[in-house]
């Protein structure tokens, strides 16, 4: 699946609104799906109705509508390694209740404040 990110990504990406992207997948043992977009927008962007549906045709257009994500949410930052990966499985796993000492390592990333947000995130995910 992980091709179908990078198609996805350089989908969204070649927006000029967007500075960069990540998806997660929560399908997991059962669990109803839900696929939330990460995005950082270029200034002056604003993250509504319009962009969203920008966001979503692209992602159509690309790769098919089984893509499109549940929900679309501006960050500031994508948590990334030290060599520049995104990091999609920990935010994963962040996101579907573990905490987040065991899913990530702060000191391999090359932005680890930008965490508190999906931590939070995570806690209003799962009180939903």
């Amino acid at each position: 699946m992980i091709w179908k990110w990078n198609e996805l990504y350089s989908a969204i990406e070649a927006l000029p609104e967007v500075m960069d992207s990540m998806v997660v997948d929560l399908e997991y043992l059962g669990r109803e799906s839900y696929m939330p977009l990460f995005v950082v927008r270029r200034a002056g962007a604003v993250l509504d109705e319009a962009m969203k549906a920008k966001l979503n045709n692209a992602i159509k257009t690309a790769l098919s509508p089984r893509f499109v994500p549940n929900d679309i949410f501006a960050v500031t930052e994508i948590p990334r390694t030290l060599s520049g990966k995104k990091q999609e499985l920990p935010i994963k796993k962040l996101l579907l209740g573990q905490p987040v000492d065991k899913v990530v390592n702060k000191d391999a990333m090359a932005n680890p404040a930008c965490l508190d947000w999906y931590v939070e995130f995570a806690r209003a995910y799962a009180a939903r």
